[in-house]
Order: structure tokens, then sequence, then C-alpha cells
């Protein structure tokens, strides 16, 4: 199933795994997101310095699970965090006085 951020879903069982791209701004400050799940949109609070990979589960919002009445299985979400292009000028710098700070 094609979902708004252009990612399937793929099954195991009951439950449902997805990637979520996140903005780097987020990933590093945290914020939140909104995403797509079958039984509709849910606002997600990403915490500060999130890594790429990081998993989040989300509880009883997979498929349903078989002979098993009212039961569902859980969502997991990997976030993808997106590296920034067509950089301006002072993003650029920004950057590289971010850089400088690391040494």
């Amino acid at each position: 199933m094609l979902d708004n951020n252009h990612y399937y879903y793929v099954t195991e069982k009951a439950d449902l795994y997805k990637m979520v791209e996140i903005p780097l701004t987020i990933a590093v400050l945290g914020g939140h997101i909104t995403t797509e799940t079958l039984s509709g949109k849910v606002k997600l609070k990403v915490k500060p310095e999130t890594q790429n990979g990081t998993k989040v589960k989300l509880k009883a919002k997979g498929l349903p699970k078989y002979k098993k009445e009212g039961q569902f299985g859980d969502l997991y979400i990997t976030y993808k965090v997106k590296i920034p292009t067509r950089l301006t000028t002072k993003q650029k710098e920004l950057f590289k006085e971010l850089a400088a700070t690391q040494l």
C-alpha cells in the first residue's frame, strides 16, 4: 500500500513496517511529524538528536490478527533523515560554522 510519503508498507504477519522521511532540522532539534496509518493520520513526537534508522513502535496500528477479533498487530516506523539539497549560500555558511565547532 502506498502512503503519502511514497513508501510502501511491508507486512510480517499482523505487523506492518514503513519508512518515514523526516527533515534534518527535526531530527537534530526534535519536533512533531504527521504520518498515515491504516486507521488514519497520527502525530508523532520526534526526540532531539534522532538518528537515521531510528525505529518507533505504534501499538495496535497494524493489521487485524487472524482469528483474534479486536486484536491488531503493531506498526513499526523507521525514520529516514532527509539531507537537504540545493542549499542557499547562507545555509551553507551555517553548516560550515557548525562543522567548525565539531573540530
